[in-house]
Parts: structure tokens; C-alpha cells; sequence
């Protein structure tokens, strides 16, 4: 039996910093778990489910409901890496539908600013880290691969790839906390430094301290609270990994995790409106929306150019927030911002320059790991109720 809408996102809060110099990664995850009870109109105590990945201290998060003081009924540390916090929107509805819990907690915090940032990809932990190691990968380096391949396969141009950012770019101008703020276009793009060929310094995300939080409530609980709620429709989940050596860069897991949630939802690509879209780089993006069913396989170059991203006119409204290329990646880790700004837009309070009009029905999405190895993706289609 399916359950979409068996729950409703109540509460969403954004960290505005994108320096956090002062406090500790504890600080941050209990500050924005208050601004995201605070816009639902609820308190801690309130709290009986709480979900956290990775950047959580403390035993799977265990610290934190200890240093947050929750009582709970219900703990969930699921670590997807980006994809993280939508997975966890998802759990969460389970947990509700299945009578376990009625306010779920989801955080994501981290300062990478305060350290330098590690490029490596940290793939010691895995089966096969031993023999990738010895060729150091980096990050960069891995999805420039998975460019690279996609550019060999269907003729996909870095000024194509370039779209991408200068519609990040164009809406990040109307965030005051983003962090560039500044609109390029696609020749600054290509003309910036190449950090792993072919994508260049503006086809990569920020690095940002920050956070988030959202606050997931049952049927009953939504209809009890002032704040105008956003019904969880469809969710889907799904790892892609390097499948023995004949991993196929040019696909990521959204082509599995996409058509669960739109399944779930009972919806179709055609039917969003506006969509959250992890964007780590520009090639992140592009794959995504091919697999997401927003245009064939291979087209996704054709799609994006010519401002088809840049919001709320364009192919498709997208990050009208800034997105990781241009407002804030906490922790490398941007699948909850890809949340707060679907919320936003469901509510009806993005920038008013950049805000859909009758914002119904939108997609956020989310990636962890790494497109040029293994990854874990998740969707959610959210509704306004």
C-alpha cells in the first residue's frame, strides 16, 4: 500500500552563515533544529523522531538528541552522503505512516571552512579502496571523468555545462546570503581556471559552514499548526555503484530513486514545476535531469542552454536559491538546502523575482558520493496542500 501523504514537512530552517567561526558543529545542528521547530510552531520537547547522518556527532546522532535534549521514541542515521537528508524525509514517513513517531527532527551542520578541505575521496573504506587509492583520486578529478565520458558519448560542450552555473549564478543575485552573488555568463565560465579537464573553477560548488533542519509531521499534527505545511507525496532511494570495473559514467542513481518517488506521487516529470537539483558541479546537474525523465538521455545539453534553467520562465525552474554552485555546500553535503528551497517555493516565499507562480508541485533531489564511482541518490516530490 502506498503512502504518499502520509506526512507533511511543518517546519524548514536555513543556517544565513556562510562562515561560522565561532561555534562548535554541535552549536550549529541545535540552532537550526530550533529555527526549524520554531517556523512550525513547535518545541523540542515535542521532537520523538530524529533522523541525522555523517556530520552529527555523537554515535549516530545519540549526542545530539543528548545535547538537544530529545526524548525519543525513534532514531534513524542512514548515511547516504548529500543524499542523506531526503532519504531521511523519506524514513521519516515510513515512521510516521507506520504509527511509530508524529514530529520527526532532521539536521544537517558541519564548518569545513574552519579546516582546510580534503579533496581526497575517501574511498579506504570501501572493497576496492585499495586499488584506487594508489591512483589519488580526488573529487574533482572523479566527475570530471564522468563530463568527459558524457561529452564522448552524446557531444555535450563545457558551454552547455556553462548554462548550468550561469543559471545558478543569475538567481543567486536575489539571496543576500549567498556567497557569490555576482551573475557570470557562460564565456566566464569556460574562461576560468581548469581545475580537472573539462570542467573549469566556476563548474564547481562552493565550500561553505552552514546548515539546515526540517521538521516532518503527521497528518493530525499538520492540521493542528498555523504554518502552512508541504505534503510528502512520493520518495525513492537507490545506491549505484562502480559495478565491478564496468561502471557507465553518464547515469547516475536518480535513474532508479526518479521514477520510484513520481511512482509513489502518482505524478510524471511534466507535472513539476520547480525542482531542487544537487549541483556539486555542472555535470551533476545535467546527468540528473536526463535521468530524473526531464528530457531524453543525451539531451541534456540542449536542455540547459540558452538560459532553459534560469527561473521562473525558463524549461525548467531550478535552485532558484543559488544552489551549491553559487549560495552554500555545508559540508559537501547539499541535499537538505535542495529541501528548504522546495519548501520555500511551495510556500510561495522564494525572492519574489525568482518565485513560480502557483507553485503546486516540486522535486527535490539529492546525490552522495561520488558520479564517477559509487553514489547513493534520493527523490522526494513534494505538494502544497
Amino acid at each position: 500500500m502506498g503512502i504518499s501523504g502520509a506526512a507533511f514537512i511543518a517546519g524548514a530552517y536555513e543556517h544565513p552563515l556562510r562562515v561560522i567561526p565561532d561555534k562548535s558543529v554541535a552549536q550549529v545542528h541545535a540552532e537550526v533544529a530550533a529555527g526549524a521547530l520554531a517556523d512550525a510552531g513547535l518545541s523540542f520537547s515535542d521532537v520523538d523522531g530524529y533522523f541525522c547522518a555523517g556530520d552529527a556527532p555523537g554515535m549516530g546522532g545519540i549526542g545530539m538528541a543528548d545535547y538537544m535534549g530529545l526524548k525519543l521514541k525513534h532514531t534513524d542515521s542512514t548515511e547516504t552522503g548529500g543524499s542523506s537528508y531526503l532519504v531521511h524525509v523519506g524514513h521519516a514517513m515510513e515512521a510516521i505512516h507506520a504509527g511509530k513517531i508524529k514530529v520527526a527532527l532532521v539536521t544537517l551542520a558541519g564548518l569545513p571552512r574552519q579546516a582546510s578541505a580534503n579533496l581526497q575521496m575517501g574511498v579506504t573504506d570501501t572493497p576496492e579502496g585499495g586499488f584506487e587509492n594508489v591512483f589519488g583520486p580526488t573529487i574533482h578529478g572523479m566527475y570530471a571523468l564522468a563530463a568527459k565520458r558524457h561529452m564522448h558519448e552524446y557531444g555535450t560542450t563545457s558551454e552547455q555545462l556553462a548554462w548550468i552555473r550561469v543559471a545558478a549564478s543569475t538567481h543567486a543575485q536575489y539571496n543576500p546570503n549567498a556567497m557569490f552573488q555576482n551573475v557570470v555568463t557562460v564565456e566566464d565560465v569556460i574562461n576560468s581556471p581548469m581545475v580537472s579537464d573539462p570542467l573549469h573553477r566556476l563548474d564547481c560548488c562552493v565550500i561553505s559552514d552552514g546548515g539546515g533542519a526540517v521538521v516532518i509531521v503527521s497528518p493530525d499534527v499538520a492540521k493542528g499548526l498555523e504554518r502552512h505545511s508541504i505534503k510528502v507525496l512520493g520518495h525513492g532511494e537507490a545506491p549505484k555503484h562502480s559495478d565491478n570495473g564496468k561502471i557507465d559514467l553518464t547515469y547516475t542513481g536518480a535513474a532508479w530513486s526518479g521514477p520510484a518517488a513520481f511512482d509513489e506521487a502518482k505524478l510524471t516529470p511534466k507535472d513539476i514545476q520547480y525542482a531542487s537539483i544537487y549541483d556539486s558541479f555542472t555535470i551533476t546537474v545535467l546527468e540528473q535531469i536526463e535521468d530524473l525523465g526531464f528530457c531524453e538521455k543525451g539531451k541534456g545539453g540542449e536542455f540547459v542552454a540558452d538560459g532553459g534553467l534560469i527561473s521562473p520562465t525558463g524549461r525548467l525552474p531550478f535552485n532558484t536559491d543559488g544552489g551549491g554552485l553559487t549560495n552554500n555546500h555545508p559540508v559537501n553535503r547539499g541535499g537538505m538546502t535542495k529541501i528548504l528551497e522546495a519548501v520555500r517555493q511551495l510556500r510561495g516565499e522564494a525572492h519574489p523575482a525568482v518565485q513560480v507562480p502557483n507553485c503546486e508541485l516540486a522535486l527535490a533531489h539529492g546525490t552522495g558520493g561520488s558520479i564517477g564511482t559509487r553514489m547513493g541518490s534520493a527523490t522526494l516530490v513534494l505538494g502544497r496542500d
